[in-house]
């Protein structure tokens, strides 16, 4: 197996043969527990940034490996985006309440509904690609494969923004 395209294949996750851009954004959640258990903002928006130019290259060498443009096993782009979702409620919990949140807290009984509701958006943004999520997929290479799920993740975040103006409550 190759090494590169089975990381780009989520460590396999993206060979499950029904909704593996689903599976990926499950394997996304860990990235995004991986990153929050640093305690440290700068660490994770550090992983962030890394992780989505990591995302462009082994997209782009998958799409060679499988001779396929954007395929669907390649859910690398969705588990890099999911942490994404979260920077909205990241910034009002940083900024508004003075935390820096742990893991336990997105995955508690109290924030978990929220947490799914954060995850479901952003598969509806990344099936759906309103404007301009599915045009950024003619970009070439491996930025036409991550940047759709990078956009798709700051429609979550133009949501969460909405909901937390409704119901801070939420967060």
């Amino acid at each position: 197996m190759n090494i590169k395209l089975w990381l780009a294949q989520g460590f396999g996750s993206g060979r499950i043969p029904f909704g593996p851009g689903t599976w990926g954004s499950f394997v996304g959640l860990l990235w995004f527990a991986v990153l929050l258990s640093f305690r440290s903002p700068l660490i994770f928006w550090l992983g962030v940034i890394l992780s989505v130019r990591l995302s462009v290259w082994l997209c782009g060498e998958a799409e060679k490996i499988l001779r396929q443009k954007d395929p669907g096993s390649v859910v690398i782009d969705e588990i890099i985006a999911l942490p994404l979702c979260f920077g909205t409620w990241l910034g009002v919990l940083h900024f508004q309440k003075g935390i820096w949140p742990t893991p336990e807290y997105f995955f508690s009984a109290e924030k978990w509904p929220m947490t799914i509701a954060v995850f479901i958006l952003f598969r509806i943004a990344d099936v759906a690609k309103p404007w301009p999520v599915h045009q950024s997929q003619s970009l070439p290479g491996g930025w036409g494969v991550t940047i759709d799920d990078v956009l798709a993740a700051g429609y979550v975040n133009i949501v969460l923004l909405l909901a937390w103006f409704v119901k801070p409550e939420w967060f």
